[in-house]
Parts: C-alpha cells; sequence; structure tokens
C-alpha cells in the first residue's frame, strides 16, 4: 500500500509541463533586455523623421534586435495564451482555440519579421 504522496511524487499534471514552463520563463528574461531596448530606441527617436527612424531600423544591430524581439514576444504570448486556454477551456474546441492561437502569433511573429527585413533590405 502507497502513500497519496507516493503516488504523486514525480508525477505533475499528466507528466509533463516542466518544459513549457521553462520556455515561458526563458522567454520572459529574454524579453527584458529586448524591450528595454525596444523602449530606449523609441524614446531616443521621438521628434525624429520617418528617414531617420527607417535609417535607424536599417543598421544591422537593430534589425537583428528587432527580429530576435518580434521572436520572443510572439512565442512567449503563445506560451502564455496556451495556458490560459488550458486553465480555463474545458471543452472539445480547446484543441481548435490552441491550434488558433498557435497559428495566430506565428503569422504576427511572420510579418513582423518580414516587415522588418523589407525595411532592413529595401527601405
Amino acid at each position: 500500500m502507497r502513500s497519496p504522496l507516493a503516488r504523486a511524487i514525480g508525477l505533475g499534471s499528466a507528466k509533463e509541463g516542466a518544459g513549457p514552463w521553462w520556455a515561458e520563463r526563458v522567454s520572459a528574461v529574454a524579453l527584458v533586455p529586448l524591450a528595454l531596448w525596444f523602449a530606449a530606441s523609441i524614446m531616443a527617436h521621438t521628434g525624429s523623421n520617418y528617414a531617420a527612424f527607417i535609417a535607424w531600423l536599417r543598421t544591422p544591430l537593430a534589425a537583428t534586435l528587432m527580429i530576435l524581439l518580434l521572436i520572443a514576444l510572439f512565442h512567449h504570448t503563445a506560451l502564455g495564451l496556451q495556458v490560459v486556454i488550458e486553465d480555463y477551456v474545458h471543452s472539445r474546441t480547446k484543441f481548435v482555440a490552441i491550434v488558433a492561437v498557435r497559428l495566430g502569433c506565428f503569422a504576427l511573429a511572420v510579418t513582423g519579421i518580414m516587415a522588418t527585413l523589407h525595411i532592413a533590405f529595401i527601405g
């Protein structure tokens, strides 16, 4: 006869969950310096004209950091929204909602990355 604690040790909900939890934490940590860089850059360009902003975004460092920000931001968003759906949706629509959130975040990330690359290479 095993105690309830002995049966539960090592078993999370369905024996998984640590991977997405860590991914969410890592993406949150990555977002801190990227968001600070983005906020500081926007503040530095307050009052600048369109040409100055485009010239800034065409620099390799700015374009690279912008793409990294978009990847981390939408990955973190997808992970967070998936947790909310898993916690609060208790019907057959859970799978559809998770797929919709993932596809939506992917589409927004790709759109932002393509726009950044377009500005960086074409202007």
